[in-house]
């Protein structure tokens, strides 16, 4: 269904229906006592999950992975051969990781990265998601989708009209 509606939407803005860049960043959210598998980001001093997702250039999600926060993004695949081997499974694709220069001092904005940023504070507005509370992480990411078809209706009702 969230596949179908980032398409529809896709259209809607007047944009070709299969994304042509994929932008991925992850975000680590505490979770509850009782929230199942768990770690620690010693990084963002989170215990928690994180959630990585992978969105278009208008923000819409079209992936998402949630796993406990201890695995680091470089170990979960990020500048490795796990994402190149992913995606050489559904296509031809060029991997371009944007990092901050050594000598940036301050805040350096990054290309195309505050879109991402932007789809990952979006589930925070949700009750549901500001505070992983799931048991099961299966059922962490299926909230974190069915928050983004939400958001993704709520703009395709407001453009058709």
């Amino acid at each position: 269904m969230n596949h179908i509606l980032v398409i529809l939407s896709r259209e809607v803005d007047g944009r070709d229906a299969t994304p042509s860049v994929g932008i991925i960043d992850s975000l680590s959210v505490k979770t509850s006592e009782n929230g199942g598998p768990r770690g620690y980001d010693a990084g963002r001093k989170i215990r928690g999950r994180k959630r990585h997702i992978t969105t278009d250039t208008p923000g819409h999600v079209v992936a998402a992975v949630v796993h406990p926060a201890d695995i680091q993004d470089r170990n979960g695949g990020y500048a490795g051969e796990k994402l190149r081997g992913a995606l050489a499974e559904l296509g031809r694709w060029t991997v371009e990781i944007v990092k901050r220069s050594d000598q940036a001092e301050g805040f350096v904005v990054l290309p195309r990265r505050w879109i991402v940023e932007r789809s990952l504070a979006w589930p925070g507005r949700c009750r549901r998601l500001a505070k992983d509370v799931e048991a099961a992480i299966p059922s962490s990411c299926a909230w974190l989708t069915i928050a983004h078809i939400s958001r993704v209706l709520r703009k395709i009702n407001q453009t058709a009209f």
